[in-house]
């Protein structure tokens, strides 16, 4: 038996005026999510627990199986484990951010996705100005890591910065303001313009008409976690497809094996082509394949609907159809499509509302449902179940008859 999750992170989103009182779900050619919840069974997900942050991180735990209330101690540490930093007991590792401030303002979360090698530039700048403070890691993009000295900082009360775009920065730096090492770091988030904004990487950036990457952010933070590993808890071997730091940190962690897929960007552009070829080669010798795509959220949060559903359609079109083309050659299989959270357009950022889901299995049972989307997979078999049960249940209807 093969099993393949396919994650399109942010599609689930609210009914939308422009599209007839549709969601984009609803509104999309999603034939091949169709033919999944058509040919199975769908329910909804609640993968992020009442008191925690709707983010990507506690939801790609909780669907790969992990109650991130027992597990989860920050986002930056997952990440971490991607990109090479070692954490110890006395580091946290706080996810850091290319920003783009104006007149006070946080005006772009990610700097108008600054590359990756601009990004080095910077990061070697800021390693030279705050050394003493601890160590910048280059991560994706605007996506990057900071390793801090001081364990008590994980306490601290940060936000993520997709979640406060027009606001004052001053307004959601660290708190406790008071507190010594939010002092430091607040100082080092502040203290970066001065490094950072007449860098030559910005001012060719500004030349360019693009968006600088003129401050830094941190927030996320956390120590290194303690989890199971996936083959342990599931008797699997498995593999993660994706373009983010974030979710290649979580298999780490889990003991998954991290594929490589040239051209997986974690943006609009990724190669959806190459993540399904890369995912059915991964299936030779794994026994389940994790395959993300980030490129719905990103349009979530840019608020817009068109990239949003295109989007939604190539992870279709050119994810699924290669999929459900190919996996019968394997035999027994079981393939599953849903979210990891909502990022509706409206919003432009995280919300924490359960998320639909449906799942296939080649001599499976099937309900009644006949198209996937937030409406059809209230009305599915599954109902709705705790996200950290998903996993369990995936497995063990795959093998029902």
């Amino acid at each position: 038996m093969k099993y393949v999750v396919v994650i399109g992170d942010g599609m689930a989103d609210y009914s939308l005026e422009e599209l007839g009182g549709k969601t984009p779900l609803q509104s999309a050619k999603i034939p091949n999510m169709d033919y999944i919840a058509s040919n199975g069974v769908s329910g909804m997900l609640k993968t992020v627990p009442k008191n925690m942050e709707p983010g990507s991180d506690v939801a790609n735990l909780s669907i790969l199986g992990y109650n991130p209330e027992e597990f989860y101690t920050g986002r930056g540490p997952l990440e971490a484990a991607s990109i090479g930093a070692n954490l110890d007991n006395g580091n946290v590792a706080f996810r850091c951010n290319f920003i783009t401030e104006k007149d006070g303002l946080l005006a772009d979360f990610n700097a108008g996705h600054i590359s990756t090698g601009e990004g080095s530039e910077l990061i070697e700048a800021l390693n030279q100005n705050f050394y003493r403070f601890g160590k910048f890691y280059l991560g994706t993009s605007y996506r990057n890591l900071f390793v801090f000295n001081d364990k008590k900082s994980a306490e601290l009360k940060s936000t993520p910065p997709h979640d406060v775009v027009g606001d004052p920065f001053m307004d959601n730096l660290l708190n406790p303001r008071e507190d010594e090492n939010a002092r430091i770091l607040n100082g080092i988030m502040q203290d970066s313009k001065s490094v950072l904004e007449n860098h030559p990487v910005n001012k060719r950036r500004i030349e360019s008409g693009k968006n600088p990457a003129n401050m830094i952010w941190l927030w996320g933070q956390g120590v290194k976690p303690k989890m199971p590993q996936f083959s342990e808890k599931y008797g699997l071997k498995g593999a993660t497809i994706t373009g983010v730091d974030l979710i290649k940190g979580i298999g780490m962690y889990l003991g998954l094996t991290n594929i490589h897929v040239p051209g997986a960007t974690g943006y609009y552009d990724t190669d959806y082509c190459g993540k399904a070829k890369y995912a059915l080669d991964a299936l030779q010798d794994h026994d389940l394949v994790f395959l993300h795509v980030e490129a719905p959220d990103e349009a979530g949060h840019a608020g817009d609907l068109g990239e949003k559903m295109k989007a939604m359609e190539r992870i279709d079109s050119r994810i699924l159809g290669k999929l459900l083309k190919n996996l019968p050659s394997f035999g027994d299989y079981a393939i599953a499509i849903l979210p990891d959270h909502p990022t509706p357009v409206h919003v432009k950022t995280h919300t924490r509302d359960p998320v639909p889901y449906a799942m296939y299995s080649t001599g499976g049972v099937r309900d009644d449902v006949q198209r996937y989307d937030e409406i059809s997979a209230k009305t599915g078999s599954q109902g709705v179940m705790e996200g950290y049960k998903f996993m369990k249940n995936f497995i063990e209807y795959a093998k029902s008859r």
